[in-house]
């Protein structure tokens, strides 16, 4: 019998939490009363946490383990669970518990109602200071360049409708943003409030860094807006040129030859050129999609798939 509902779950260097998880989401989804089935991607975990994963697959039957051979990203990790997955709802969990399975039924519900796609809004988060204010100001920029409607794009606790996850498995980007992507083959999303809870063990896995990564593929992924801003902020900037110029000029002839201004006009051509190296480095991202697109490489790679027969 096929699996009503299929959940997703990343995996990379997640040792300490894997049997906690398992042992609340378990019972969670026995008591759905629905057939399901929970897809492990090991995203080429460096400590013991695939091997906790195969004891999970040999002991349960409803659990599959995707083992890539080197580490790809989380969004990867997803997408290669999402090819395999079989359930009507699909369902995207954190294993960090950060997101608490037992609030997996109120997205079943929504779904059921009659959404394909469904958002979570994380309550009372157990984040830094720095995290929740970093993600506010991702959330703000991004709705407002990319137009969708979304109030928390960094909770990764989301359902899908089968529809949904089939559209996106057709399509091959690079790199993509799995709840954005989703989100423009909505027909009818939805979102739902749920708990938030501190890590309890292990680290986030998005270093500032990664975070801004992420942030610029989300906005060069699904949106021209970054380029259309900067070329207005350079028609802008050469009015302004051409208005200094002129202003430069009449200064001159009534005043004459003066020097006091030099250092003004050093800050101001650094201004300028600040201006020009950031439109520069947006131009570029919008160019390194398309080189990592015309490579063709394979977005990740699968060693094996265990659990369920063992899948090739």
């Amino acid at each position: 019998m096929n699996p009503y509902i299929s959940i997703v779950i990343p995996v990379y260097n997640e040792e300490p939490n894997i049997q906690r998880l398992f042992s609340r989401l378990y019972p969670v989804m026995q008591e759905t009363g629905r057939p399901f089935e929970i897809i492990f991607t090991d995203d080429g975990s460096r400590d013991r946490s695939l091997e906790l994963l195969k004891a999970l697959a040999a002991a349960n039957p409803e659990v599959r383990i995707v083992e890539f051979n080197g580490n790809f990203g989380q969004h990867m990790a997803i997408l290669a669970a999402f090819e395999i997955s079989r359930g009507d709802i699909v369902i995207t969990l954190d294993a960090d518990l950060q997101n608490p399975p037992e609030e997996i039924p109120k997205l079943v519900a929504e779904i059921e109602k009659g959404h394909d796609v469904v958002g979570s809004i994380r309550q009372k988060r157990q984040d830094t200071f720095f995290r929740k204010t970093a993600s506010l100001m991702v959330n703000i920029a991004t709705r407002k360049m990319t137009g969708m409607k979304m109030t928390d794009y960094g909770c990764m606790l989301r359902a899908y409708h089968r529809n949904i996850v089939d559209n996106i498995n057709r399509c091959q980007e690079a790199s993509t943003f799995i709840p954005a992507l989703a989100q423009t083959f909505a027909s009818s999303p939805s979102e739902v409030e749920v708990a938030h809870a501190e890590r309890l063990e292990g680290e986030s896995k998005y270093s500032l860094y990664k975070l801004i990564r992420l942030n610029f593929d989300l906005m060069t992924g699904f949106s021209v807006v970054p380029l259309q801003l900067f070329a207005l902020v350079g028609i802008l900037t050469s009015l302004f040129a051409v208005a200094f110029a002129g202003f430069l000029l009449v200064r001159r002839f009534i005043i004459g030859a003066e020097v006091e201004g030099v250092f003004t006009l050093f800050a101001i051509l650094f201004f300028f050129l600040g201006i020009t190296i950031f439109g520069i480095g947006i131009v570029g991202e919008y160019v390194g999609r398309i080189y990592q697109e015309v490579r063709r490489r394979p977005r990740y790679v699968v060693r094996t798939v265990h659990g369920a027969a063992d899948e090739p």
